[in-house]
């Protein structure tokens, strides 16, 4: 129909393609056309709509082809009631800086690999977040002040400027709170407020740079958390191949990986807390690993909140380039990802309370959107696959100081 209409435009009157094609002027064209149309058809035919998890299921092509589709046409995820599901995407650019902004930024900089702000003048906010290291550092838990241990998982910052809330408990609401804490803490950097600013203001080469932005003002503390927050708020993952892949690079994703991707977003029930560009919905729960009453009891978010169904409740995790970040979880306890992906797979830890705390209100629940799966061995693989390829570059670095301490 669609060639007719275009034969009659041209001559004034409808022809069927055959005869456009012993029209000599209209030959290259409607044979160009033909091709077009043909393919188009093949196309459409063979392009799933409203698929379901079950035909994309039937074989490998097919479950491709699902996935060759925007992300809005994906098969259906499994969702819990009440979930606020966002789909998996790419990450957004920092945006782009005004001049003080731009100023702010190479300020901070600055500041992130300066020792100037801790005690001892010997750590720098890089100590605990290299760059070779995803910007973590590889540790169960980070040195600090007098090599102090600290008790929780140094988290990579790669993204951090495009969270909510910051910590493993979501104690600072802004990203120069979250800057500013560890200068202060008598474990990580050991400072004092009238220490970094002094230091600070006695500073040549600092007081002009601060100057320039703050105006002709004392330096103070919030100054450069500011700074800080302004630099750290551009730091971004890189290019994985999952992100080749949404951009329409079909061949970014093995076959494994794919099956992993649908999985994940299915029958592994990943996407019930993994979802949106940072594959984390920024909210808290309780997977089972509060350690409650024993050596490493952490009662993580209720530390924050005081409230009861908070306990034993951590952020999140991104995903964002999980095969170079680990050690994994708050206590960086799971070296490896096939670890936590057999305690997924189990279900997670449900911890049953002893006698004297059957009445204990502070007793840890561990969240009813873990259950157990019961993937088999070739999925798990697939899900470590596609996980890999939400990892920019190579995933090969150090794993530093691996040691469980139950």
């Amino acid at each position: 129909m669609q060639i007719i209409i275009i034969c009659l435009t041209i001559l004034g009157r409808p022809m069927p393609i055959f005869s456009c094609l012993r029209t000599p002027q209209l030959i290259p064209f409607a044979l160009t056309l033909l091709l077009a149309g043909t393919q188009a058809s093949g196309a459409n035919s063979s392009r799933p709509k409203n698929v379901t998890s079950t035909d994309c299921e039937a074989s490998i092509s097919q479950l491709r082809r699902c996935y060759e589709q925007p992300p809005a046409l994906w098969p259906k995820p499994t969702i819990d009631e009440g979930i606020d599901y966002q789909e998996l995407g790419l990450i957004p650019p920092p945006a782009k800086p005004d001049a003080r902004e731009q100023k702010l930024r190479i300020l901070g900089e600055r500041l992130f690999f300066d020792p100037i702000l801790s005690a001892s003048e010997q750590l720098t906010c890089a100590s605990c977040h290299h760059p070779d290291q995803r910007f973590a550092d590889g540790r169960r838990t980070s040195n600090g002040h007098r090599f102090q241990e600290g008790t929780r998982n140094s988290p990579s910052l790669l993204n951090t400027g495009l969270r909510d809330t910051w910590f493993w408990d979501g104690r600072a609401s802004s990203l120069a709170e979250q800057a500013i804490e560890p200068m202060l803490n008598p474990i990580e950097m050991a400072g004092t407020r009238e220490g970094i600013e002094s230091r600070l203001n006695n500073s040549e080469h600092y007081r002009a740079e601060f100057q320039e932005i703050f105006g002709d003002h004392a330096i103070t503390l919030e100054h450069a958390g500011e700074a800080l927050e302004t630099w750290q708020g551009t730091l971004r993952s890189r290019s994985a191949p999952f992100d080749r892949f949404l951009r329409g690079n079909r061949d970014a994703l093995s076959d494994q990986a794919l099956l992993g991707l649908h999985l994940f977003r299915t029958r592994a029930r990943c996407a019930n807390c993994h979802m949106g560009p940072l594959l984390s919905d920024k909210k808290f729960h309780n997977i089972g690993l509060t350690y409650y009453g024993r050596k490493l009891e952490d009662l993580g978010r209720y530390n924050v909140t005081k409230k009861p169904a908070d306990v034993g409740r951590f952020r999140t995790s991104s995903l964002r380039d999980i095969a170079a970040t680990g050690p994994y979880m708050q206590t960086g306890n799971f070296p490896h990802l096939r670890g936590i992906l057999a305690m997924y797979n189990a279900g997670a830890p449900r911890p049953k309370p002893k006698e004297h705390q059957l009445t204990d209100p502070l007793f840890p629940q561990t969240s009813v959107l873990l259950k157990p799966l019961n993937l088999e061995k070739h999925e798990l693989d697939a899900l470590e696959s596609f996980l890999l390829s939400l990892t920019s570059g190579t995933a090969n670095r150090r794993v530093v100081g691996i040691e469980s301490k139950n």
